[in-house]
């Protein structure tokens, strides 16, 4: 590889790399050399900029996480239009249709990152925990409007979604579920009275 090659976003080239390595050949093929070949640098690029592969991956994981966010927080600014299950029908399904499957695998296979994530996020896994979070927030605003009960527990309801979700999507080589099975999900989860 040559070395005298000038790399705009080095970061950025590298979490593509390895978005581009998870979604094609998944967790076992995410290496350093895999990265740096597929961003088409010298491995010590990497080095350079993380003090070892794990603390590379914990920042891919938690910035694919930040990123996540823009995927599921147009969830926040629809409240109140269109349906509960709609909404919530199309985050679930841009969420998993993204590289956060992937990271879930990711975040299992390799125990040292998942040691280095526990020092900066102390419980579950980033891409599924934030997007909960997001979901449960969205579904706190439609229950002020009077969207669904005043009873719904909208933390329990978004930790509900996102795991179910998860299991219909976490076979990354088999057939994706289609857009009308999560629908149907989404609305054998929140309560019937949501509108």
């Amino acid at each position: 590889m040559p070395t005298g090659v000038a790399l705009r976003d080095v970061r950025e080239q590298l979490f593509d790399a390895a978005d581009r390595i998870l979604l094609r050949s998944g967790p076992e093929a995410l290496t350093s050399r895999a990265v740096t070949d597929s961003a088409g640098c010298a491995k010590g690029v990497l080095h350079r900029h993380f003090t070892d592969f794990d603390t590379f991956l914990a920042e891919y994981v938690l910035d694919r996480s930040t990123r996540m966010d823009a995927q599921v927080l147009f969830l926040r600014e629809g409240a109140g239009t269109a349906t509960v299950t709609g909404n919530v029908t199309a985050a679930l399904t841009g969420l998993f249709d993204s590289v956060a499957v992937a990271i879930v695998a990711l975040v299992t296979f390799r125990d040292g990152l998942r040691a280095r994530l526990r020092d900066t996020w102390p419980a579950g896994v980033p891409v599924l925990t934030r997007a909960a979070e997001i979901i449960a927030d969205y579904l706190e605003d439609e229950r002020a409007r009077g969207r669904i009960p005043a009873t719904a527990d909208t933390a329990v309801l978004g930790a509900i979604l996102i795991g179910t979700t998860h299991l219909m999507f976490a076979d990354r080589t088999g057939t994706r579920p289609a857009a009308d099975d999560v629908r149907r999900t989404v609305e054998a989860i929140i309560p019937a009275a949501a509108t």
